[in-house]
């Protein structure tokens, strides 16, 4: 239309100067602004110029996290997910807030976009800026870099789903463990091998699941069949059902997740091949869903509520002893035995 811009010809509105852009500007850690702007005594004069001279020069916004450092008590923790709209992120955000919320806590939570180091960061240090007291970041990081270790440094962090930082891991789930146990149950029933859905191998816990299969199938002396790739989607485990229901000697899957099975079901059912009568079908997580699909899912269970509450209370913990360094808490996955899984036909 004339004289009306479209939205692409608008510019993008710049982002608002973070604490790891004066941390960059000024030439020292984020921990160090962090202690200047809290008016901490063991910050040399020359360091505090630099810091306030980057501030100013950035026009670094500090109302928020100012307030919370002159208090010293924001009573807001932070959490750091990924930009997906999928049940267990949700499960576990649920956990994460009602912890919070029974300890008198609010939550701040930033999602981003994508596992890239540089992303992650700036979702942390907006966090940071906010004046959180902690930060627990639920993403599954493969690669940190030197500004989200400054970041970690200098807030209480906690980590889940295996993210690799300079901050101790105190929650997880043993992954590969569920990739043993799921192939295990499989080859206890009868199956002569079971092939296997991935999920994407960026996500730390998907490889170590495919790891626990490998493990599983070369303990019994097996090589593993080849393996198909999804993306944690009902879409994605659809298109792989269609592989697998036209492969004759596939009896038995494991998928790395519930979505994604449900997605390899329907494809089979799609193609003449029962579950669990030709082929039995183990999944991941134990979402709401999975005892209510048809035929019911077997499945390996997640425990998301526990994993958001042991969170926020690692963390609360660690808020209130920064130079203690949190024991690591291991949640055991459990095997839900349901309709999708049976021995093979002879």
């Amino acid at each position: 239309m004339t004289g009306t811009a479209s939205k692409q010809d608008e510019p993008a509105t710049p982002r608002a100067p973070g604490m790891t852009d004066v941390a960059r500007l000024a030439g020292v850690s984020a921990q160090t602004v962090s202690r200047t702007l809290s008016g901490h005594p063991n910050v040399q004069a020359a360091t505090r110029a630099k810091v306030l001279a980057a501030v100013e020069q950035l026009g670094y916004r500090r109302n928020n996290a100012a307030r919370a450092l002159s208090s010293g008590r924001s009573r807001t923790l932070g959490v750091v997910t990924l930009r997906i709209g999928f049940y267990s992120r949700t499960a576990l955000a649920v956990g994460i807030e009602a912890a919070a919320a029974a300890a008198g806590y609010a939550v701040n939570t930033v999602t981003t976009p994508s596992l890239d180091a540089s992303a992650i960061e700036e979702s942390m240090s907006r966090l940071a800026d906010q004046g959180v007291e902690g930060i627990v970041l639920a993403v599954p990081l493969i690669e940190s870099n030197r500004a989200i270790d400054e970041l970690t440094r200098s807030l209480p962090t906690i980590t889940i789903d295996g993210s690799r930082t300079e901050s101790t891991e105190v929650v997880a789930i043993d992954q590969a463990e569920i990739g043993r146990i799921a192939t295990q149950h499989l080859l206890d029933l009868g199956h002569e091998t079971v092939w296997h859905v991935a999920g994407p191998q960026r996500w730390l816990d998907a490889a170590s699941r495919s790891q626990g299969w490998r493990e599983a199938l070369s303990q019994a002396g097996l090589q593993p069949p080849p393996e198909l790739t999804g993306d944690w989607s009902p879409a994605s485990g659809y298109q792989a059902g269609l592989i697998l229901g036209r492969i004759p000697e596939v009896t038995s899957v494991f998928v790395a997740s519930d979505e994604m099975a449900f997605g390899v079901i329907r494809a089979l059912d799609e193609l003449g091949r029962r579950v669990p009568d030709d082929i039995s079908v183990v999944g991941v997580d134990d979402i709401s869903l999975a005892a209510y699909c048809s035929p019911a899912l077997t499945t390996v269970a997640q425990p998301f509520a526990d994993m958001g509450r042991l969170a926020v209370e690692h963390l609360l913990r660690y808020i209130a002893k920064p130079d203690t360094v949190p024991p690591i808490e291991t949640i055991e996955p459990q095997l839900v035995v349901r309709a999708s899984t049976a021995a093979p036909r002879r």
